[in-house]
């Protein structure tokens, strides 16, 4: 059986709300923490940088006068990301500020580091690493990852061309650690499926652009409600890496989804095609958001989650 660690002890559903560029932050967290689910922000979308010491003091001070009223059903941990990628200069000043508020959960994207690794666990915090394949897992753990995010095809921003059936697959064949799923999950019952497939948790993103709490436009966060899969373009274009972005976005930039050039793979520039910004301008999003038709609270969100998955888990039952 896969060992969870007791961090993730008392959640309503096995949700971590991804960390969504520019999108995400203590406001967004805090709500998907006091709903259960793990909430989660990039520490570069705190700026300057000096600015995530005064974040992470407001989520850990809102947290905990929460859960000193909220005794029999305290909030859910919250993550904060770090791009471990060399490119990111800020990595040291925001691992030590993380230290310094003894974050729970690190998600460590784009490269595995182990001397991050060491950082965390030297407070007592666990490291999640996205990975989008089977190999990339292996180094993941290798170099001191506690668990994998398995970054399945349609997954919004960054992501992989694996089918999530053969990805959680293949990391569980030699995996018993936490590992939890991203890709296209917009439902209770795409929840309850990444667990039949072996995940311990979904990892969702998209559908929270498309909340009253979220740091997206009006625009943005209308287009999550009005597209579906067919808007989803894959495209290493605007960062250098392969991600999934909204075709109106791309449009809107001057520039044709269908007919979309080859960026150098070697070059992360996050400064977009021209004048359009990657996240700023061209809208990352994952292929589930046709499941998403209205804008709401996070709270209200994780609430519809929490029905549809006991619903789909109802279901299962009586088929058995």
């Amino acid at each position: 059986m896969p060992k969870i660690p007791a961090v993730f002890n008392g959640l309503r559903i096995p949700v971590i709300g991804s960390p969504l560029f520019i999108i995400s932050n203590p406001k967004l967290v805090i709500a998907q923490c006091k709903a259960g689910i793990v909430g989660a922000m990039p520490a570069l979308n705190a700026r300057p940088a000096s600015q995530l010491d005064e974040w992470l003091a407001e989520i850990t001070e809102e947290l905990a006068s929460y859960n000193a009223h909220h005794p029999q059903r305290p909030a859910a941990p919250f993550a904060i990301n770090q791009i471990v990628h060399r490119s990111n200069d800020r990595l040291e000043h925001d691992l030590e500020i993380c230290a310094k508020y003894k974050v729970p959960i690190t998600i460590t994207s784009l490269g595995a580091r182990e001397e991050v690794n060491v950082t965390v666990h030297s407070y007592g915090g666990l490291v999640l690493h996205d990975v989008i394949n089977n190999t990339f897992a292996h180094k993941a753990i290798e170099k001191g990852a506690d668990g994998l995010i398995a970054v399945a095809a349609g997954a919004g921003g960054h992501a992989g061309v694996k089918s999530p059936f053969a990805l959680v697959q293949e990391i569980r064949e030699w995996f018993e650690g936490p590992l939890a799923l991203a890709g296209s999950i917009a439902t209770g019952g795409a929840v309850l499926a990444a667990q039949a497939m072996g995940a311990d948790f979904a990892y969702i993103g998209s559908p929270f652009i498309a909340t009253s709490e979220a740091r997206a436009s009006d625009e943005y966060k209308q287009a999550i409600v009005d597209c579906t899969s067919d808007d989803i373009v894959y495209s290493n274009l605007f960062t250098g890496v392969h991600g999934n972005y909204l075709a109106p976005s791309i449009r809107a930039a001057g520039l044709d989804p269908n007919q979309l050039p080859e960026s150098d793979p070697s070059k992360m520039n996050f400064s977009g095609a021209g004048k359009a910004k990657a996240w700023k301008d061209i809208w990352g999003s994952g292929q589930g958001i046709g499941a998403i038709h209205e804008v709401t609270s996070a709270a209200a969100f994780v609430d519809k989650l929490h029905r549809e998955y006991m619903a789909a888990k109802e279901r299962i039952f009586q088929l058995g």
